[in-house]
């Protein structure tokens, strides 16, 4: 997300994802030449929808909390050079009490830009970031093809800063599945002019499965003024023999402690001439920040597909 005051997508998100604490990080170890920072978070919350009944249960509320640890390092190799690496992991209250791993890289950082490899977000995540802004619902209608998505496993990520220029560029590589050929790779580059104003498109090409291409562009815009941010990204591809297409609006405006947000995202699929509608909904949303370290939101989607249920999340969530 975006660390500005309503919250999307700056234009050094990606190497600040891959170099920086988090904003309520606590640095447990400092010194000349090393650092290292915890930070995480724990968030209560529901979802209340008839698609809930789905499990047998008849019951329409369903908790999905969750908690999340991650540790981040830094260490000085020459004045030139920094080593870095996080490691980040999601907790579900469920009945199994899943442990997740969403990030685990390493690399390191020069004044040519920043190279990593692992568990992490692709390329065009600092282009989705501009929509996806909601604590709720939203940013699910642009992730066309696999290569386009967060958090992808054996990821070389090259990510640059150069004044308010932004490029990164990322190859994924198959984990040796005979069954299954998925390498990709994707290119994304964004400019933050000084009045508002950020611009962003990125192109990702490879496999979705043996003898299967999957490619997308995407293209962003975002324009924040005072408390005042709106956004809009859109993506069109191809997987195999199906065209997609998806678009997403996102508005949202801060009034003190409180920020109101909206959606719109939409999807389609098109094979041989058969037109479906994956995604078509409204979310809106409102979240109030009591401090940096405690908010509470609640979000309401407005589903416009008809065997869609609409759907209403809250929360509560303190970050550490």
């Amino acid at each position: 997300m975006k660390k500005v005051a309503l919250a999307s997508a700056s234009a050094s998100a990606i190497l600040a994802s891959l170099t920086a604490g988090t904003v309520n990080a606590a640095t447990v170890y400092q010194d000349d030449d090393k650092s290292l920072s915890i930070g995480g978070r724990a968030e209560a919350r529901f979802n209340l929808s008839d698609k809930n009944k789905d499990g047998g249960t008849g019951n329409a509320f369903k908790d999905k909390s969750r908690a999340r640890i991650n540790l981040k390092g830094k260490a000085k190799i020459t004045d030139q050079v920094t080593a870095f690496g996080k490691y980040e992991a999601e907790i579900s209250d469920s009945s199994d009490s899943t442990v997740k791993s969403r990030y685990v890289f390493a690399g390191f950082d020069t004044q040519a830009g920043a190279f990593s490899y692992g568990k992490q977000d692709s390329a065009q995540v600092m282009l989705t970031d501009y929509t996806d802004i909601l604590a709720t619902f939203g940013g699910d209608a642009v992730d066309l093809v696999a290569g386009n998505e967060d958090k992808r496993e054996n990821n070389f990520l090259y990510a640059g800063e150069f004044n308010n220029f932004t490029v990164s560029a990322n190859y994924i590589a198959e984990n040796n599945n005979a069954d299954k050929d998925s390498d990709s790779y994707g290119i994304a580059a964004q400019y933050a002019f000084p009045f508002g104003l950020s611009l962003g498109a990125g192109y990702v090409s490879g496999k979705d499965g043996v003898d299967v291409d999957a490619n997308q562009y995407n293209l962003a815009a975002s324009y924040e003024f005072n408390n005042f941010y709106l956004a809009g990204t859109y993506a069109s591809g191809e997987n195999g023999k199906t065209d997609l297409t998806g678009y997403e609006f996102a508005t949202a405006y801060k009034i003190d402690k409180f920020i109101a947000q909206a959606v719109y995202n939409f999807k389609q699929s098109e094979t041989a001439g058969v037109k479906e509608d994956d995604k078509d909904y409204f979310a809106l949303e409102g979240i109030y920040k009591f401090n940096k370290n405690l908010r509470t939101y609640a979000g309401y989607k407005f589903q416009q597909i008809d065997d869609q249920d609409d759907e209403l999340q809250m929360g509560i969530r303190y970050d550490f």
